[in-house]
C-alpha cells in the first residue's frame, strides 16, 4: 500500500513540475481538466459570435429595408450600405450562425468540455488515454474556429450556401460572392474540425473501455459517461462521411471533377461538368447530419440525468432502460437520414421506410422523458440553477419532439418543408435542449472546474430570461412557417402582392420574434458576468457542494494533474444511491463499501 501511495505521489510530483510554466499549464496543457476548460472558453466565444450574427439578420427580417445604425456599426458600408443589410450577406450571416451553433458550440463545446472534464473523473482515471492527442484535438478545434471566424472578414464575404452548403451553390465559385474564398475557408475549417472530433472521440472511447478504476463495471458508470461514450462512437462512425462529402466538394470546386455537378448554365455559359448529382451530397451530408443531432443531444441528456437525480435526491428511474434508450437512439439515428429529403423525388416506398424509422426513434426518446418525469415525481427537489435548466431541457425536448412527429410524416412534411416550421422545430428540440443541457452542466460542475461557486440569484434570472426569450422566439416561428414563409428568404414583402393577410401575420410575428431574440441575447450577458466574476470572486467551493455520489466529488478542490493524490478510488456500488432506506445520509458515494446484506440497487 505504501509503495502504491509513494508511486502515485511521485506521479503527482512529476506533473507538479509542469505547473511552474504558464505555457505548459494553460496553453499546451495535457491535463484533461484544463483542456475541457479550453474547449468551454473557445465554444463560449464562438457562441457569442453566432448570437450576434442571429441578431443582425433578425433585424433585417423584422424591419426589412429600414436603416439601422446597429447593422452599419458591425457590417460597415460594404455589407450594410446606408444601414440596410445586403441580400447576399444575409445568407452569409445565416450560414455562419448555423455552422457555429451546430458544430462549434453544441458539438465542440458540449463534448469537448464535458467529455474531457468528466470521463477520467467519473471513471476514476488519472487522465485520458492519450494526453497528447487530447491536446491536439483542442488545437485542431481552435484552428478550425479561427478559420471560420476569418471567413467572415474575407472581401467577397463568408460562405453563403446555408449551413448545409448544398451544391451546386457551394460548388460554383461564380454562383454567389460567398461561394469564393469564404466557401473554401468554410470547407477547410470543417475538415480540420472533423479531424479534431475524430481524435477526441477515439480518445474518449479508449479511456472508457480501458481506464475504469477497480470496481467500475459498465453497469456502474454514471449515465453521463454512457452518453459521452455512445456519442463518441456515433461521431467516429458518421463524421468521416461528412469529411468525404467535403473533400469531394473541394475537388468539384478546384480540380474540375463533377461529383455533384451536371448540365449547369451560369450567365448563359454551359459548364463542362456533367454526370454528377447534387442529391449525392445530400445523402452524404445527412448521413452525418442526423446522427449529428444526437451527437449534440445525447451529452445534454446524460448531463440532465445526473443533475435531475442529484437534485431530486432520488435514484434515477430505470437506469438500465436509460442505457437501452441511449443505445436505441444511437442505432436508429443512422437509418433516418432521408427524412430530410422527402421532396428530392425519392421513391415513395423508400420514403415510407424512413417515415417508419423516424417515428420509431420517438420511442427511446419518450423513455428518457418518462424516466426524467418519474425521477422528479415526489422527489425532494433542490432548485439549483443547474436543476432549473435541466427541467427546462425536459420541457423543450417534449415540445420540440411533438413537432418532430409532424415532420417525420412525408405527407405532412412536404407542405412545410424548408419553411420556418422546420427552423422552429430543430431549434427547439436540438438547439434549445442542447443549450439548456450545456448551461446546466456549467452551473453544476463549475465548482469542480474552478473551485468556486456561481451566484445562484443571477443563475435564476439567467434561466427565466433564457426560457421566456427562447419560447418567445421559437413558438411564434411555427406559425410563420404554417403561413408559408420559406427559410433563408431575405425579404417577405412579395407576399404583400398576392396574400396580404399572410404578409401581415408574418411581419407582425417577425417583429415579436426579433424582440424576444434581443431579450434572450441580453440575458446571456448576465450569465457571462456571473461566469467570469465567479471564477475570480465567487465563494470558495467545498469538496462536494451538491452532496453527490459520483467519483469526481471525491477529488480535492485544488487541481493537479492526476486527480487523486494517493491511490485511485475503488468503486463498490452504482452511482445513484440517493435517499437509500436505512442510510444515515441521503447520499452514499460510490467509494463506500456495501453493508452486510445490502443490495446494490
Amino acid at each position: 500500500m505504501a509503495a502504491v501511495a509513494h508511486e502515485a505521489h511521485g506521479h503527482h510530483d512529476d506533473h507538479g513540475h509542469h505547473e511552474e510554466h504558464f505555457v505548459s499549464k494553460y496553453i499546451f496543457s495535457q491535463d484533461h481538466k484544463m483542456i475541457g476548460k479550453q474547449f468551454l472558453m473557445t465554444a463560449v466565444f464562438m457562441g457569442l459570435i453566432a448570437m450576434l450574427l442571429s441578431i443582425l439578420f433578425r433585424i433585417q427580417l423584422a424591419w426589412p429595408g429600414e436603416s439601422s445604425d446597429f447593422l452599419s456599426f458591425f457590417l460597415g458600408e460594404t455589407w450594410a450600405p446606408g444601414g440596410v443589410l445586403k441580400e447576399d450577406m444575409y445568407l452569409g450571416l445565416v450560414t455562419i450562425h448555423g455552422t457555429i451553433m451546430v458544430f462549434f458550440l453544441l458539438t465542440g463545446g458540449l463534448s469537448g468540455t464535458f467529455s474531457n472534464l468528466l470521463i477520467p473523473l467519473q471513471l476514476g482515471a488519472r487522465d485520458m488515454a492519450s494526453g497528447f492527442l487530447n491536446m491536439l484535438s483542442y488545437w485542431f478545434f481552435f484552428l478550425s474556429s479561427v478559420l471560420m471566424v476569418v471567413s467572415l472578414f474575407v472581401e467577397s464575404g463568408p460562405a453563403m450556401a446555408g449551413w448545409t452548403v448544398y451544391p451546386p451553390l457551394s460548388a460554383l465559385p461564380q454562383a454567389v460572392s460567398g461561394s469564393g474564398m469564404g466557401m473554401t475557408l468554410w470547407l477547410f475549417s470543417m475538415a480540420i474540425f472533423i479531424a479534431s472530433s475524430l481524435i477526441g472521440s477515439l480518445n474518449y472511447i479508449t479511456t472508457v473501455l480501458n481506464l475504469r478504476t477497480k470496481g467500475m463495471s459498465m453497469t456502474r458508470m454514471p449515465l453521463t459517461i454512457w452518453a459521452f461514450f455512445i456519442t463518441a462512437i456515433i461521431g467516429v462512425l458518421s463524421f468521416p462521411v461528412l469529411l468525404s462529402a467535403a473533400l469531394l466538394l473541394i475537388m468539384d470546386r478546384m480540380a474540375g471533377t463533377s461529383f455533384y455537378l451536371s448540365d449547369i448554365i451560369v450567365g448563359g455559359e454551359m459548364l463542362t461538368q456533367h454526370g454528377g448529382s447534387p442529391i449525392l451530397f445530400q445523402h452524404l451530408f445527412w448521413f452525418l447530419g442526423h446522427p449529428e443531432v444526437y451527437i449534440v443531444l445525447l451529452p445534454s441528456l446524460g448531463i440532465t440525468s445526473e443533475i435531475i437525480a442529484t437534485n431530486s435526491r432520488k435514484p434515477i428511474f430505470g437506469y438500465r432502460a436509460m442505457i437501452g434508450s441511449i443505445l436505441a437512439i444511437a442505432f436508429l439515428s443512422f437509418i433516418v437520414w432521408a427524412h430530410h429529403m422527402f421532396v428530392t423525388g425519392m421513391n415513395p416506398f423508400l420514403g415510407s421506410v424512413f417515415v417508419f424509422t423516424t417515428l420509431l426513434i420517438a420511442i427511446p426518446s419518450a423513455v428518457k422523458v418518462f424516466n426524467y418525469l418519474t425521477t422528479l415525481w415526489k422527489g425532494s427537489i433542490v432548485y439549483t440553477p443547474a436543476m432549473m435548466f435541466s427541467i427546462g431541457l425536459v420541457s423543450t425536448f417534449i415540445t420540440g419532439g411533438v413537432t418532430g412527429i409532424i415532420l417525420a410524416d412525408a405527407a405532412l412534411d412536404i407542405s412545410v418543408h424548408d419553411t420556418y416550421f422546420v427552423v422552429a422545430h430543430f431549434h427547439v428540440v436540438m438547439g434549445l435542449s442542447a443549450v439548456f443541457g450545456m448551461m446546466a452542466g456549467v452551473y453544476h460542475w463549475f465548482p469542480k472546474m474552478y473551485g468556486r461557486m456561481m451566484n445562484v440569484r443571477l443563475g435564476y434570472v439567467h434561466f427565466w430570461i433564457t426560457l421566456v426569450g427562447a419560447y418567445g422566439v421559437f413558438f411564434p416561428m411555427h406559425f410563420v412557417g404554417i403561413a408559408g414563409a420559406p427559410r433563408r428568404y431575405y425579404d417577405y414583402s412579395v407576399y404583400n402582392d398576392f396574400d396580404v393577410e399572410s404578409f401581415n401575420v408574418m411581419m407582425d410575428l417577425n417583429v415579436i420574434i426579433t424582440v424576444f431574440a434581443i431579450i434572450a441575447a441580453l440575458g446571456q450577458l448576465i450569465f457571462l458576468f456571473n461566469f467570469f466574476y465567479s471564477i475570480y470572486r465567487g465563494p470558495k467551493a467545498v469538496q462536494n457542494p451538491w452532496r453527490s455520489t459520483t467519483l469526481e466529488w471525491t477529488t480535492p478542490v485544488e487541481h493537479f494533474h492526476g486527480n487523486w493524490p494517493g491511490e485511485l478510488p475503488t468503486v463498490h456500488r452504482w452511482p445513484y444511491d440517493l435517499s437509500k432506506p436505512g442510510s444515515e445520509e441521503d447520499f452514499i458515494p460510490q467509494t463506500v463499501p456495501l453493508m452486510e446484506g445490502e443490495e446494490e440497487h
